[in-house]
């Protein structure tokens, strides 16, 4: 992936401007070429059939990727697991059969996107997924970002557009019942997730999560299910509102709700030098040196 190594961490000016997002960007910068990895694009070339197929190409996706150092191995560390777990659980949803097509759907919108992305072809790669995978292969952000960055293009975009897919009618209440029960499997996840995060890439993950309690686990899942419930809201309007503008500016809210989270993720307004000791305490399994060293250069530049 070393052809992505100067790949902007946000989109071009223009597509923000377009999107209503003021950032600071280099409007010079430019996307280098890239081959694209057949073994990568072998994974994800055909579309998914079944939520077991989903599984195993995804899982087999994360081993490929891990064993290259890709970062977006990160997010489907989560994603396959999410899969797992929704398998697991089909047979206890009101409609399994409209919960396969829901999981296997859902799942190719991340299929496509990594693929247009893989193939270089980012005109057709959501914008939101452009700032989660060009952070993953530049590989500078914390794990939690790559993770937070995934999952907020996957429900915050694509979940919406899923549900507009295969369809929220007829016996409405009942679907609408299927969808928010996922988030008691995914309350369920929350903690193995976590320790799985920090067993494959950064080892004192554990130790940051001991030191913030049970609040970043509460704030995982309140952004899980928040972004779960503004899809089902999303897929209300473009199913009922038959006026092609309201549907229009439906999507374009979609989009620039899903980018505008992406890049708070990607560079929130946090101090540079707590982003430093955060990312050492991830790689080192010592945050309590991480934030003496962070206190001990604050002392200085004030005594400074």
């Amino acid at each position: 992936m070393a052809g992505y190594a100067t790949l902007p961490r946000l989109l071009d000016a223009r597509r923000l401007r377009a999107a209503g997002l003021a950032v600071r960007t280099d409007p010079a910068a430019t996307v280098p070429s890239h081959d694209p990895d057949p073994s990568l694009l072998a994974a994800v070339e055909e579309p998914f059939e079944t939520v077991d197929g989903v599984f195993d190409r995804l899982r087999d996706l994360e081993r490929r990727l891990r064993e290259a150092g890709d970062r977006r191995a990160v997010f489907l560390t989560v994603y396959t697991r999410m899969t797992a777990a929704v398998r697991d659980a089909l047979d206890s949803f009101a409609d399994p059969d409209w919960m396969r097509r829901y999981t296997v759907t859902f799942a190719d919108y991340y299929r496509r996107a990594f693929r247009d992305f893989e193939r270089g072809k980012l005109d057709a790669v959501p914008d939101p997924w452009i700032v989660a995978f060009a952070a993953a292969v530049e590989g500078s952000a914390l794990v939690a970002q790559d993770a937070f960055l995934g999952i907020n293009a996957h429900i915050n975009y694509d979940l919406a557009l899923t549900l507009r897919d295969v369809g929220i009618d007829p016996d409405r209440p009942r679907k609408r019942a299927d969808h928010r029960a996922i988030n008691d499997v995914l309350a369920g996840l929350i903690d193995a997730q976590q320790v799985a995060l920090a067993d494959l890439y950064a080892p004192g993950l554990a130790d940051v999560d001991a030191a913030l309690g049970r609040f970043d686990e509460a704030l995982a899942l309140f952004s899980m299910t928040e972004g779960r419930a503004w899809a089902w809201r999303v897929a209300t309007v473009l199913t009922d509102v038959r006026w092609g503008l309201a549907r229009r500016y439906a999507r374009w809210l979609l989009r620039v709700t899903a980018t505008g989270g992406a890049i708070f993720v990607r560079s929130p307004p946090v101090d540079p030098r707590i982003v430093a000791a955060l990312r050492r305490a991830e790689e080192e399994r010592s945050l309590g040196g991480a934030l003496t060293d962070l206190g001990d250069r604050l002392d200085r530049a004030i005594e400074g």
